[in-house]
């Protein structure tokens, strides 16, 4: 845990102002994106404190499957039902805003608008899926 990572905190509900959504990972927490680059835009992290998506390695494939899992079932629990229009993936350092690993879940894809098709763009230099 780091007290001075917004991220350990929401995930702990030290943040009052952000609201956690129903995840069926104890390990995990999901939450709305503050700047939404769809009309679905969360975000999924680990409670425990890890650092970005380069830290990333071989045993670290479980977790990233599980968040995609924990994306795929808020997405459905709120009424979204497509999972063929949805992108997800991880701002690549130096792109990342907080280094806290934390996986982008946004639907539907083909409703990005322009700015967020460039910042979301698949397999970019900053953005990996």
């Amino acid at each position: 845990y780091d007290g001075k990572c917004v991220f350990c905190r929401i995930a702990r509900r030290e943040e009052p102002g952000t609201a956690l959504l129903p995840c069926e990972d104890e390990d995990l927490a999901c939450f709305r994106d503050i700047k939404p680059g769809a009309p679905h835009h969360y975000l999924v992290v680990p409670v425990k404190h890890m650092g970005n998506c380069k830290t990333l390695k071989a045993e670290h494939i479980p977790l990233v499957k599980r968040m995609m899992e924990v994306g795929k079932a808020v997405l459905q629990k709120n009424n979204f039902s497509d999972l063929n229009d949805v992108r997800m993936g991880f701002h690549w350092p130096p792109f990342c805003s907080i280094a806290h690993l934390h996986l982008h879940v946004l639907a539907p894809a083909s409703q990005l608008g322009f700015l967020s098709r460039i910042y979301y763009r698949i397999n970019s230099y900053w953005f990996i899926t």
